[in-house]
């Protein structure tokens, strides 16, 4: 059974830095990408960032500059540094990873910026 360990987040106020990580668990057919998205209260959950099998990236336009996706590939451990935090960077942090097969969602962290 696949599992998808978050971890970090929290509360932080206006300019301040947060990291998450994600550890992946269980058998994951040939991991295509490893990710984070995020969902604010009444929005859709959109992509953050993600990072492909031979490291490339892709971010939202919202947060280049200020977020860094990195990955242990050996671990399966996806990890994102946030900094100069926004209040609208305000939401549900879910980790994904994207098998070959499957698509698998982590149970979702909070991250709240204060003004």
């Amino acid at each position: 059974q696949v599992q998808l360990v978050e971890s970090g987040g929290g509360f932080v106020q206006s300019g301040g830095s947060l990291w998450l990580s994600c550890a992946a668990s269980g058998s994951i057919f040939r991991i295509v990408t490893m990710g984070w998205y995020r969902q604010a209260p009444g929005k859709e959950r959109e992509l953050v960032a993600l990072m492909t099998s031979d490291g490339g990236t892709n971010y939202a336009d919202s947060v280049k500059g200020r977020f860094t996706i990195a990955r242990d590939g050996a671990k399966r451990t996806v990890y994102l540094q946030m900094n100069s935090l926004k209040p609208e960077d305000t939401a549900v942090y879910y980790c994904n990873v994207a098998g070959f097969i499957n698509n698998y969602w982590g149970q979702g962290t909070q991250v709240t910026v204060s003004s």
